[in-house]
């Protein structure tokens, strides 16, 4: 069930030159994801002419809820696989993308993180996936990469929050700072400094040697596989 405030789910702004950012905003609902979201932020993502994009919250108190529970199930399965096209999306754009963790990122909310180039995030960030609890596989895709494949077999099987310190520690996080959207944007605008094309030649080459991309498609497959019923991929 959607509520409809009339709010836009996600809020896009130019807060520095070359810096795109894309927020969202739904905090009454934890910035929880369902389909008006992601389509939001699949428009937000397929607009990109700025060579960093900062993907954060409008409220600290979260970063994103992951999935919307109180969505049906085959809604959610559609969300699902919504989902792993932006996450496609999010990987494959020339933009360098900083997620700006101010708050729990769980589940869908933590692949977001997982797939930006770089995480930023506060001493509140909380990062949790949560998967075969629930039947499913979430970010093993994504966090071999990071931290390494124990690691990533740890988080993924234990389904165990990791709070701001250990993220750092194991690298699932790249800076840990008082405040996560402030240190996003300085580090966007560093960014933002360089020249494009060469810092998205970087990205390309560097999300290929990780061949995460093969390995996010196998577990999308598996999950829409997974989920009761029949749906339709409504985009991607």
């Amino acid at each position: 069930m959607e509520e409809t405030t009339g709010q836009p789910p996600v809020c896009c702004d130019r807060p520095a030159p070359g810096v795109l950012r894309v927020r969202l905003d739904r905090p009454e609902r934890r910035n929880a994801l369902d389909r008006p979201t992601l389509v939001a932020l699949h428009d937000a993502f397929a607009a990109v002419e700025e060579p960093v994009v900062v993907l954060g919250s409008t409220s600290r108190a979260a970063f994103c809820a992951g999935a919307d529970l109180g969505l049906e199930d085959g809604e959610r399965a559609a969300v699902s696989d919504l989902l792993y096209a932006l996450y496609g999306r999010i990987t494959a754009a020339a933009a360098i993308v900083v997620a700006a963790l101010d708050g729990p990122a769980v589940g869908g909310g933590a692949q977001l993180a997982i797939a930006a180039d770089l995480r930023v995030c506060s001493a509140g960030a909380r990062i949790r996936v949560a998967g075969p609890g629930h039947g499913l596989a979430v970010a093993a895709w994504g966090l071999p990469s990071l931290v390494g494949r124990g690691r990533a077999m740890d988080l993924c099987l234990t389904m165990r929050p990791v709070g701001a310190e250990e993220a750092l520690a194991i690298g699932l996080v790249d800076r840990l700072v008082e405040d996560a959207e402030a240190g996003a944007l300085e580090l966007a605008a560093q960014l933002a400094a360089l020249d494009p094309a060469a810092a998205a030649r970087v990205k390309h080459v560097a999300w290929g040697a990780a061949r995460a991309l093969e390995a996010l498609e196998a577990e999308r497959a598996g999950n829409r596989a997974a989920w009761s019923g029949s749906m339709e991929v409504a985009r991607g």
